[in-house]
């Protein structure tokens, strides 16, 4: 509980650094997100020379379930390194799987006419929906933190809808998972972006990583959906 100062003029000050602290940790988040996508495009680019894609040819239940474990795993790590200098390491280690685990969609993207375009079509969706929401959620007054219940509850489902389609591969249902994950993690933009504004996380480390899960979430769901609605196959 914050102490009780009978003037404003006393309280004006400690608003004032405490805004000052929440627009800090929020340039260090825009920053440090920046920095991540280079990871992420490393780890692609290694994954498409390695031909990291075979994998999941071979094994395409056990390896998206093995890569989802690793990226829980690597999650983990960047929590519990998050007050140190090493939790940055943990962070660009963490997109860099990621950027692996992008490699698949990326590769199948390649077999299209239009694939190339359709995968800058759809980083370029990707970057407005987030400048978009991002500054909704800097300059709106309204607390947006009511949504987190039912964004986590949407995640939950679309993780279980993701893995029963695993088994079943219905395309109906990819694309139905993936149109739902777009709303998700859009809305999680707004979320996460709204609670470090209002001082809701302080830690940019954990703040960046889940900007870049929603980015990275809302980029793959929107390619899917451009490649089975619009893909031209060669």
């Amino acid at each position: 509980m914050e102490p009780y100062f009978p003037t404003s003029v006393t309280t004006q000050p400690s608003d004032a650094l405490r805004a000052e602290q929440q627009n800090r940790v929020l340039r260090n988040t825009y920053a440090l997100l920046a920095l991540s996508l280079l990871p992420t495009i490393a780890g692609a680019w290694l994954g498409s020379v390695f031909n990291f894609v075979s994998f999941y040819v071979r094994a395409p239940i056990l390896t998206p379930l093995v890569m989802f474990g690793v990226m829980i795993g690597a999650m983990f790590i960047v929590s519990r390194l998050r007050n140190s200098a090493w939790g940055i390491v943990a962070l660009f280690a963490f997109t860099f799987i990621a950027g692996l685990a992008t490699t698949p969609i990326l590769t199948y993207s390649a077999g299209f006419r239009n694939g190339g375009q359709l995968v800058a079509l759809a980083g370029g969706m990707t970057a407005a929906i987030f400048f978009v929401l991002a500054s909704i959620a800097s300059v709106a007054k309204r607390d947006f933190s009511f949504m987190g219940k039912f964004l986590f509850a949407g995640l939950i489902l679309i993780i279980i809808a993701g893995i029963a389609n695993l088994f079943f591969a219905v395309p109906a249902l990819t694309l139905t998972i993936s149109c739902v994950a777009v709303l998700i993690f859009s809305g999680f933009i707004l979320y996460d972006v709204n609670q470090i504004v209002r001082g809701g996380e302080t830690n940019y480390i954990m703040a960046t990583m889940r900007l870049f899960l929603d980015v990275w979430n809302l980029f793959i769901s929107l390619l899917n959906i451009l490649l089975m609605l619009t893909g031209q196959r060669e």
